[in-house]
Protein backbone atom coordinates (compact mmCIF):
# COMPACT_ATOMS: atom_id res chain seq x y z
CA UNK A 1 0.00 0.00 0.00
CA UNK A 2 2.98 2.14 1.11
CA UNK A 3 4.49 1.33 -2.62
CA UNK A 4 1.27 1.96 -4.27
CA UNK A 5 0.69 5.55 -2.52
CA UNK A 6 4.55 6.27 -3.81
CA UNK A 7 4.24 5.20 -6.96
CA UNK A 8 0.52 7.86 -7.18
CA UNK A 9 2.27 10.33 -5.51
CA UNK A 10 5.48 10.46 -7.80
CA UNK A 11 2.65 10.46 -11.24
CA UNK A 12 0.60 13.39 -9.73
CA UNK A 13 4.17 15.52 -9.53
CA UNK A 14 4.66 14.19 -12.72
CA UNK A 15 1.75 15.55 -13.87
CA UNK A 16 2.12 18.64 -11.82
CA UNK A 17 5.49 19.34 -14.14
CA UNK A 18 4.10 18.40 -17.14
CA UNK A 19 1.12 20.92 -16.62
CA UNK A 20 3.67 23.58 -15.39
CA UNK A 21 5.52 22.93 -18.63
CA UNK A 22 2.81 22.88 -21.21
CA UNK A 23 0.54 25.82 -19.98
CA UNK A 24 3.42 28.01 -18.53
CA UNK A 25 6.99 28.47 -20.25
CA UNK A 26 6.48 26.13 -23.38
CA UNK A 27 3.95 28.17 -25.70
CA UNK A 28 6.39 30.98 -25.02
CA UNK A 29 9.65 29.51 -26.04
CA UNK A 30 7.54 27.95 -29.03
CA UNK A 31 6.58 31.26 -30.13
CA UNK A 32 10.33 33.13 -29.37
CA UNK A 33 12.12 30.58 -31.29
CA UNK A 34 9.40 30.61 -34.34
CA UNK A 35 8.71 34.29 -34.71
CA UNK A 36 12.23 36.00 -34.50
CA UNK A 37 14.41 38.90 -36.33
CA UNK A 38 17.12 38.17 -38.35
CA UNK A 39 20.36 40.01 -40.26
CA UNK A 40 19.00 42.85 -37.88
CA UNK A 41 20.25 46.33 -39.06
CA UNK A 42 19.85 49.84 -36.89
CA UNK A 43 17.13 51.67 -37.37
CA UNK A 44 16.71 54.18 -40.73
CA UNK A 45 19.10 56.77 -40.54
CA UNK A 46 18.19 59.63 -43.00
CA UNK A 47 16.02 61.97 -42.47
CA UNK A 48 14.60 62.58 -45.92
CA UNK A 49 13.92 58.66 -45.51
CA UNK A 50 12.20 59.35 -41.71
CA UNK A 51 10.24 62.10 -42.80
CA UNK A 52 8.63 59.75 -45.96
CA UNK A 53 7.89 56.96 -44.17
CA UNK A 54 5.99 58.67 -41.16
CA UNK A 55 4.19 60.51 -44.04
CA UNK A 56 2.96 57.18 -45.65
CA UNK A 57 -0.05 55.45 -45.36
CA UNK A 58 1.15 51.73 -44.45
CA UNK A 59 -0.37 48.76 -44.79
CA UNK A 60 -0.02 45.01 -44.60
CA UNK A 61 -1.80 41.62 -45.93
CA UNK A 62 -0.95 39.10 -43.80
CA UNK A 63 0.03 38.67 -39.85
CA UNK A 64 -0.50 35.33 -37.84
CA UNK A 65 -0.37 37.50 -34.28
CA UNK A 66 -3.59 35.98 -33.13
CA UNK A 67 -2.40 32.52 -33.11
CA UNK A 68 -0.04 33.52 -30.35
CA UNK A 69 -0.81 33.39 -26.23
CA UNK A 70 0.14 37.69 -26.27
CA UNK A 71 -1.57 40.51 -25.30
CA UNK A 72 -1.84 42.51 -28.66
CA UNK A 73 -2.58 45.99 -27.06
CA UNK A 74 1.05 45.81 -25.18
CA UNK A 75 4.58 46.12 -26.08
CA UNK A 76 5.67 42.49 -26.32
CA UNK A 77 9.42 41.43 -26.29
CA UNK A 78 8.81 38.29 -28.55
CA UNK A 79 7.25 38.25 -32.12
CA UNK A 80 6.92 39.91 -34.49
CA UNK A 81 3.61 42.88 -34.48
CA UNK A 82 1.42 44.29 -31.68
CA UNK A 83 0.21 47.58 -31.58
CA UNK A 84 2.85 49.56 -30.15
CA UNK A 85 5.18 47.94 -32.88
CA UNK A 86 2.10 49.22 -35.32
CA UNK A 87 2.25 52.38 -34.09
CA UNK A 88 6.35 53.11 -34.38
CA UNK A 89 6.39 51.85 -37.30
CA UNK A 90 3.61 53.89 -38.64
CA UNK A 91 1.28 51.34 -39.77
CA UNK A 92 -2.13 52.03 -40.77
CA UNK A 93 -3.79 49.29 -41.42
CA UNK A 94 -2.90 45.68 -40.83
CA UNK A 95 -4.48 42.21 -41.69
CA UNK A 96 -5.01 39.72 -39.29
CA UNK A 97 -5.05 36.24 -39.79
CA UNK A 98 -6.15 33.07 -37.79
CA UNK A 99 -4.52 30.01 -38.28
CA UNK A 100 -6.55 26.83 -37.62
CA UNK A 101 -4.72 23.62 -38.71
CA UNK A 102 -1.01 23.44 -39.65
CA UNK A 103 0.68 19.58 -39.81
CA UNK A 104 3.79 18.30 -38.45
CA UNK A 105 6.33 17.75 -40.61
CA UNK A 106 5.19 21.14 -42.47
CA UNK A 107 6.83 22.06 -45.53
CA UNK A 108 6.56 23.32 -48.74
CA UNK A 109 7.17 20.02 -51.25
CA UNK A 110 4.21 17.47 -49.77
CA UNK A 111 1.76 17.63 -46.80
CA UNK A 112 -1.16 14.99 -45.85
CA UNK A 113 -4.39 16.71 -44.27
CA UNK A 114 -4.52 13.84 -42.19
CA UNK A 115 -0.81 14.50 -40.37
CA UNK A 116 -0.99 15.23 -36.87
CA UNK A 117 -2.20 18.87 -36.49
CA UNK A 118 0.17 21.44 -34.61
CA UNK A 119 -2.26 23.90 -33.92
CA UNK A 120 -4.55 21.33 -32.08
CA UNK A 121 -1.56 20.70 -29.50
CA UNK A 122 -0.53 24.36 -30.09
CA UNK A 123 -4.10 25.63 -28.74
CA UNK A 124 -4.59 23.07 -25.36
CA UNK A 125 -0.88 24.30 -24.31
CA UNK A 126 -2.27 28.04 -24.82
CA UNK A 127 -5.63 26.94 -22.60
CA UNK A 128 -7.59 27.90 -25.39
CA UNK A 129 -11.47 26.73 -24.58
CA UNK A 130 -12.80 23.27 -25.39
CA UNK A 131 -14.49 23.21 -28.14
CA UNK A 132 -11.40 24.49 -29.86
CA UNK A 133 -9.71 20.83 -29.71
CA UNK A 134 -11.55 19.26 -32.12
CA UNK A 135 -13.51 22.62 -34.36
CA UNK A 136 -11.26 24.47 -36.61
CA UNK A 137 -14.04 27.06 -37.32
CA UNK A 138 -13.97 27.65 -33.20
CA UNK A 139 -10.55 28.34 -33.38
CA UNK A 140 -10.99 30.78 -35.66
CA UNK A 141 -14.29 32.31 -33.73
CA UNK A 142 -11.74 32.33 -30.43
CA UNK A 143 -9.34 34.04 -32.22
CA UNK A 144 -11.74 36.40 -33.15
CA UNK A 145 -12.97 37.04 -29.60
CA UNK A 146 -9.62 37.99 -28.58
CA UNK A 147 -9.30 40.79 -31.38
CA UNK A 148 -13.05 41.96 -30.74
CA UNK A 149 -12.01 42.15 -26.68
CA UNK A 150 -8.61 44.21 -27.39
CA UNK A 151 -10.42 46.40 -29.45
CA UNK A 152 -13.06 47.17 -27.23
CA UNK A 153 -10.30 47.96 -24.01
CA UNK A 154 -8.39 50.35 -26.38
CA UNK A 155 -9.87 53.70 -28.39
CA UNK A 156 -6.53 53.26 -30.39
CA UNK A 157 -7.25 50.12 -32.16
CA UNK A 158 -10.39 49.72 -34.79
CA UNK A 159 -11.60 46.46 -36.44
CA UNK A 160 -12.54 47.29 -40.01
CA UNK A 161 -15.45 45.33 -41.84
CA UNK A 162 -17.03 47.99 -44.20
CA UNK A 163 -15.72 51.16 -46.41
CA UNK A 164 -17.06 53.72 -44.23
CA UNK A 165 -15.20 52.53 -40.98
CA UNK A 166 -11.58 52.49 -43.57
CA UNK A 167 -12.62 55.90 -45.02
CA UNK A 168 -13.28 57.36 -41.15
CA UNK A 169 -10.18 55.56 -40.08
CA UNK A 170 -7.74 57.23 -42.91
CA UNK A 171 -9.37 60.45 -42.18
CA UNK A 172 -8.95 60.31 -38.49
CA UNK A 173 -4.79 59.75 -39.25
CA UNK A 174 -5.11 62.12 -41.47
CA UNK A 175 -6.12 64.77 -38.85
CA UNK A 176 -3.48 63.43 -36.76
CA UNK A 177 -5.22 60.92 -34.58
CA UNK A 178 -3.04 58.16 -33.08
CA UNK A 179 -5.54 55.05 -34.46
CA UNK A 180 -4.61 51.59 -36.21
CA UNK A 181 -6.76 49.85 -38.32
CA UNK A 182 -6.91 45.37 -38.34
CA UNK A 183 -8.87 43.34 -40.68
CA UNK A 184 -9.68 40.20 -39.91
CA UNK A 185 -8.94 37.00 -42.27
CA UNK A 186 -8.81 33.26 -42.32
CA UNK A 187 -5.46 31.39 -43.04
CA UNK A 188 -7.32 28.50 -45.30
CA UNK A 189 -11.02 27.91 -45.09
CA UNK A 190 -10.98 24.24 -43.88
CA UNK A 191 -11.63 26.97 -40.90
CA UNK A 192 -15.31 26.44 -41.90
CA UNK A 193 -15.48 22.65 -41.16
CA UNK A 194 -17.00 21.30 -44.28
CA UNK A 195 -20.24 23.59 -43.64
CA UNK A 196 -20.66 26.44 -46.09
CA UNK A 197 -23.33 28.56 -43.66
CA UNK A 198 -19.95 29.10 -41.89
CA UNK A 199 -18.98 31.54 -44.06
CA UNK A 200 -21.69 34.11 -43.15
CA UNK A 201 -21.03 32.91 -39.31
CA UNK A 202 -17.15 34.17 -40.15
CA UNK A 203 -18.95 37.31 -41.99
CA UNK A 204 -20.85 38.07 -38.70
CA UNK A 205 -17.44 37.77 -36.46
CA UNK A 206 -15.98 40.61 -38.56
CA UNK A 207 -13.87 38.07 -40.96
CA UNK A 208 -13.02 40.04 -44.51
CA UNK A 209 -11.08 38.01 -45.87
CA UNK A 210 -10.46 33.97 -46.30
CA UNK A 211 -7.83 31.95 -48.12
CA UNK A 212 -9.00 28.71 -49.05
CA UNK A 213 -5.75 26.55 -48.55
CA UNK A 214 -3.18 26.22 -45.92
CA UNK A 215 -0.49 23.68 -46.20
CA UNK A 216 -2.43 20.32 -47.11
CA UNK A 217 -5.62 19.88 -49.34
CA UNK A 218 -9.17 20.56 -47.89
CA UNK A 219 -12.70 20.16 -48.77
CA UNK A 220 -12.48 23.19 -51.03
CA UNK A 221 -9.68 21.79 -53.16
CA UNK A 222 -5.64 21.66 -53.38
CA UNK A 223 -2.92 23.43 -51.96
CA UNK A 224 -0.03 23.89 -53.17
CA UNK A 225 1.97 21.92 -50.61
CA UNK A 226 -0.39 19.02 -50.59
CA UNK A 227 -0.59 16.07 -51.94
CA UNK A 228 -3.37 16.06 -55.52
CA UNK A 229 -2.50 19.31 -56.94
CA UNK A 230 -6.03 19.50 -57.91
CA UNK A 231 -8.57 22.20 -58.53
CA UNK A 232 -11.26 23.54 -57.00
CA UNK A 233 -14.04 21.41 -56.15
CA UNK A 234 -17.58 21.79 -56.04
CA UNK A 235 -18.22 22.87 -52.79
CA UNK A 236 -15.18 25.07 -53.01
CA UNK A 237 -16.81 27.13 -55.84
CA UNK A 238 -20.10 27.55 -53.98
CA UNK A 239 -18.10 29.08 -51.24
CA UNK A 240 -16.19 31.38 -53.51
CA UNK A 241 -19.79 32.71 -54.64
CA UNK A 242 -20.89 32.42 -51.24
CA UNK A 243 -17.61 34.62 -50.52
CA UNK A 244 -18.39 37.03 -53.57
CA UNK A 245 -22.06 37.59 -52.30
CA UNK A 246 -21.22 38.87 -49.15
CA UNK A 247 -18.39 40.92 -50.10
CA UNK A 248 -15.36 38.99 -48.45
CA UNK A 249 -11.89 39.11 -50.23
CA UNK A 250 -10.60 36.09 -51.36
CA UNK A 251 -7.16 34.66 -50.77
CA UNK A 252 -5.12 31.84 -52.95
CA UNK A 253 -1.79 32.43 -51.17
CA UNK A 254 -1.47 28.72 -50.99
CA UNK A 255 -3.60 27.04 -52.86
CA UNK A 256 -2.15 25.03 -55.91
CA UNK A 257 -2.05 26.43 -59.01
CA UNK A 258 -5.31 24.87 -60.45
CA UNK A 259 -7.14 26.17 -57.92
CA UNK A 260 -5.86 29.69 -58.30
CA UNK A 261 -6.54 29.40 -62.00
CA UNK A 262 -10.50 27.87 -61.43
CA UNK A 263 -10.57 31.01 -59.06
CA UNK A 264 -10.26 33.27 -61.26
CA UNK A 265 -12.31 32.07 -63.89
CA UNK A 266 -15.14 32.14 -61.65
CA UNK A 267 -14.81 34.92 -58.74
CA UNK A 268 -16.99 38.13 -59.59
CA UNK A 269 -14.39 39.55 -57.55
CA UNK A 270 -10.16 40.34 -58.14
CA UNK A 271 -8.55 38.14 -55.63
CA UNK A 272 -5.32 38.73 -53.29
CA UNK A 273 -2.51 36.64 -52.53
CA UNK A 274 -1.66 37.89 -49.41
CA UNK A 275 2.07 37.11 -48.57
CA UNK A 276 4.04 35.56 -51.14
CA UNK A 277 6.99 35.98 -53.57
CA UNK A 278 8.00 35.74 -57.13
CA UNK A 279 8.84 32.81 -58.79
CA UNK A 280 11.00 34.83 -61.62
CA UNK A 281 12.96 36.49 -58.18
CA UNK A 282 12.73 33.36 -56.19
CA UNK A 283 12.62 30.21 -57.24
CA UNK A 284 11.18 28.62 -54.23
CA UNK A 285 8.16 26.09 -54.14
CA UNK A 286 6.54 28.58 -52.12
CA UNK A 287 5.89 30.62 -54.52
CA UNK A 288 3.30 29.62 -57.96
CA UNK A 289 4.55 30.38 -61.37
CA UNK A 290 4.82 33.65 -62.87
CA UNK A 291 2.50 32.83 -65.93
CA UNK A 292 -0.75 32.07 -63.23
CA UNK A 293 0.34 35.33 -60.80
CA UNK A 294 -0.30 37.33 -63.79
CA UNK A 295 -3.52 35.79 -64.48
CA UNK A 296 -4.51 36.78 -61.13
CA UNK A 297 -2.92 40.52 -61.52
CA UNK A 298 -4.77 40.81 -65.00
CA UNK A 299 -8.25 40.42 -62.97
CA UNK A 300 -7.30 43.27 -60.73
CA UNK A 301 -6.12 40.82 -58.04
CA UNK A 302 -3.18 42.20 -55.54
CA UNK A 303 -0.38 40.44 -54.78
CA UNK A 304 1.78 40.41 -51.10
CA UNK A 305 5.37 40.41 -50.94
CA UNK A 306 6.97 38.80 -48.00
CA UNK A 307 9.66 39.02 -45.78
CA UNK A 308 10.61 35.40 -45.04
CA UNK A 309 13.16 33.49 -46.83
CA UNK A 310 11.06 30.61 -48.20
CA UNK A 311 9.20 33.66 -50.13
CA UNK A 312 12.31 35.97 -51.21
CA UNK A 313 15.26 33.24 -50.79
CA UNK A 314 17.31 36.20 -49.46
CA UNK A 315 15.64 37.28 -45.88
CA UNK A 316 17.42 40.78 -46.25
CA UNK A 317 16.23 44.52 -45.80
CA UNK A 318 17.66 44.82 -49.61
CA UNK A 319 15.92 41.93 -50.53
CA UNK A 320 12.54 42.53 -50.07
CA UNK A 321 12.87 45.66 -51.90
CA UNK A 322 14.10 43.70 -54.53
CA UNK A 323 11.37 41.40 -54.41
CA UNK A 324 9.57 44.44 -54.30
CA UNK A 325 10.98 46.03 -57.47
CA UNK A 326 10.10 42.69 -59.25
CA UNK A 327 6.83 42.70 -58.77
CA UNK A 328 6.35 46.26 -59.90
CA UNK A 329 8.84 45.26 -63.40
CA UNK A 330 7.02 42.16 -63.63
CA UNK A 331 3.04 42.82 -62.85
CA UNK A 332 2.96 46.29 -62.73
CA UNK A 333 2.84 49.02 -59.91
CA UNK A 334 -0.82 49.11 -58.70
CA UNK A 335 -0.56 45.08 -58.31
CA UNK A 336 1.89 45.30 -55.40
CA UNK A 337 1.61 45.19 -51.69
CA UNK A 338 3.11 44.57 -48.07
CA UNK A 339 2.61 40.89 -47.27
CA UNK A 340 5.35 40.26 -44.26
CA UNK A 341 3.51 37.21 -42.98
CA UNK A 342 4.58 38.59 -39.48
CA UNK A 343 4.33 35.91 -36.62
CA UNK A 344 3.85 33.19 -38.83
CA UNK A 345 6.25 30.77 -37.75
CA UNK A 346 8.95 32.55 -40.15
CA UNK A 347 12.49 34.61 -39.47
CA UNK A 348 12.37 38.36 -41.22
CA UNK A 349 15.04 40.99 -41.06
CA UNK A 350 12.48 43.80 -39.56
CA UNK A 351 9.22 43.62 -37.11
CA UNK A 352 6.66 46.39 -37.61
CA UNK A 353 8.81 48.64 -35.60
CA UNK A 354 11.51 48.22 -38.58
CA UNK A 355 9.57 49.57 -41.32
CA UNK A 356 11.29 52.85 -41.53
CA UNK A 357 14.19 50.43 -42.69
CA UNK A 358 12.67 49.16 -45.28
CA UNK A 359 11.20 52.70 -46.79
CA UNK A 360 15.22 53.64 -46.69
CA UNK A 361 16.19 50.86 -48.75
CA UNK A 362 13.48 51.37 -51.55
CA UNK A 363 14.77 54.95 -51.43
CA UNK A 364 18.76 53.47 -51.62
CA UNK A 365 17.45 51.11 -54.37
CA UNK A 366 15.66 54.44 -56.99
CA UNK A 367 12.40 53.72 -56.27
CA UNK A 368 10.28 57.22 -56.75
CA UNK A 369 8.65 58.33 -54.01
CA UNK A 370 4.78 57.60 -55.67
CA UNK A 371 6.06 53.59 -56.40
CA UNK A 372 7.19 53.91 -52.34
CA UNK A 373 3.49 55.06 -51.41
CA UNK A 374 1.84 52.60 -53.70
CA UNK A 375 3.38 49.54 -52.65
CA UNK A 376 3.33 50.52 -49.14
CA UNK A 377 -0.32 51.39 -48.56
CA UNK A 378 -2.26 52.67 -51.16
CA UNK A 379 -2.15 49.58 -53.34
CA UNK A 380 -3.87 47.72 -50.25
CA UNK A 381 -5.99 50.63 -49.11
CA UNK A 382 -7.36 50.73 -52.40
CA UNK A 383 -8.11 47.55 -52.72
CA UNK A 384 -9.79 47.17 -49.59
CA UNK A 385 -11.81 50.40 -50.43
CA UNK A 386 -12.83 48.85 -53.63
CA UNK A 387 -13.76 45.20 -52.16
CA UNK A 388 -14.77 46.10 -48.55
CA UNK A 389 -19.28 46.09 -47.91
CA UNK A 390 -20.14 49.82 -48.37
CA UNK A 391 -21.43 49.94 -44.65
Amino acid sequence: MAALRLILSGMGIASLLAIIIIFGPLPHWIDARSNTVVNIKEGSKTTSAQRLHHSLVIADLHADSLLWRRDFADANSIGHTDLPRMEAGNVALQMLTTVTQSPAGQNYQRNSANALDRITLLGIAQGWPAETHGSRFARAAFQARKLHETVRQTERLQLITHQTELDTLLKQRAMGQDVTGVLLGTEGSHALDGDIDNVDRLYALGFRMMSLQHFFDNRLGGSLHGESQSGLTEFGAAVVRRMNALGIMIDVSHSSEAVVRDVVAISEGPLMISHTGFQGHCNSPRNISDATMERVTKAGGLIGVGYWEGAICDATIANIAGALRYGIDRFGLDAIALGSDWDGSVHTPIDASGLPQLTEALLNQGFSEAEIRAVMGENAVNFFRAQLPRS
